[in-house]
């Protein structure tokens, strides 16, 4: 048996190692575990706060009964759920003001706030302004949703909550989304008001009791 030097076999395996190294770019990957590690976390924190904007959006861990909510949470988990519908849209801007909790369905709510919403980023052409305000008068609070759309004509005005009415491309809407909001809000005995100038914009207020003086399914 021929001797192999333990040198040469040393350096031909720092060679090989070496070799190896650069093929792999360790130091980049070490430089880089850090960003995927952190960018991971951020993308399960993004997850996690998707399935709970659902569920709170949902009120999944409760039953569809009448209780008292806060009608912020509701909005603020309803866009959350829209945020990527607006975004590209609107600008949003919250003006709340102090409101008490209100006996309600959150989760039915929640349907008329997406509407609303949803209806606002649609209205704007290109790059424009939604403002949710809310405040209390009397035994009724108030939400309303302010776009600085295109407007609605006169004529529509009358027609906005007949079902399946709607002034989009066939396709990109069902006109069922004011209709549903409207029996909703009259479900809850309160009112639903529009005001609009064309080429300026849209105010939908929603009006609500503070508590239902009939019972519950009536």
């Amino acid at each position: 048996l021929v001797a192999f030097p333990r040198d040469r076999f040393n350096a031909e395996v720092r060679q090989r190692l070496q070799l190896a190294r650069e093929k792999l770019d360790i130091g980049f990957l070490k430089e880089d575990l850090g960003a995927l590690m952190n960018e991971s976390k951020d993308g399960i924190t993004r997850v996690k706060n998707i399935v709970q904007n659902l569920k709170d959006f949902s009120h999944v861990d409760t039953a569809d009964a009448w209780r008292f909510s806060n009608l912020h949470e509701g909005i603020d988990s309803t866009l959350n759920i829209v945020n990527n519908e607006i975004k590209y849209k609107a600008d949003v801007i919250k003006e709340y003001g102090d409101i008490p909790e209100v006996e309600c369905l959150s989760s039915q709510l929640n349907q008329v706030f997406m509407n609303l919403l949803v209806n606002a980023s649609h209205a704007i052409e290109e790059r424009g302004t939604i403002t949710v305000r809310s405040g209390q008068q009397g035994e009724e609070v108030w939400v309303e949703v302010e776009d600085t759309g295109k407007g609605i004509p006169p004529e529509n005005m009358q027609k906005i909550f007949d079902p399946f009415f709607t002034t989009k491309p066939i396709g990109q809407g069902t006109g069922l989304g004011l209709s549903l909001s409207y029996g909703i809000i009259q479900k809850h005995h309160g009112r639903l008001e529009v005001a609009s100038v064309v080429g300026k914009g849209t105010v939908f207020r929603v009006w609500l009791p503070l508590r239902q003086s009939e019972p519950a399914g009536a």
